[in-house]
């Protein structure tokens, strides 16, 4: 079994891990294995290209009904004619 150290861990996150540890009757050490084999058992999410990465990231939210205005025909371009 190999074995790591991380360093440079914040407060904040190192209290999150010992209370999740806690709640789930465990060591943070046991707890931190069982978190890295969850997020590394996912599958990596390629979307196709970026506007489904984009729509993915928002479809949460819904969509969005704008107000359609009249189209007006182009104006004339301007005549450089003397």
């Amino acid at each position: 079994m190999a074995s790591i150290t991380i360093r440079r861990l914040d407060d904040a996150t190192k209290t999150q891990l010992r209370v999740s540890a806690a709640r789930h009757g465990q060591s943070m050490e046991a707890e931190a294995r069982d978190i890295l084999k969850s997020a590394l058992a996912l599958k990596p999410r390629n979307p196709q290209n970026l506007a489904d990465a984009i729509r993915a990231r928002f479809a949460h939210l819904g969509g969005v009904e704008l107000p359609e205005y009249p189209r007006q025909p182009p104006s004339e371009p301007p005549s450089f004619d003397e």
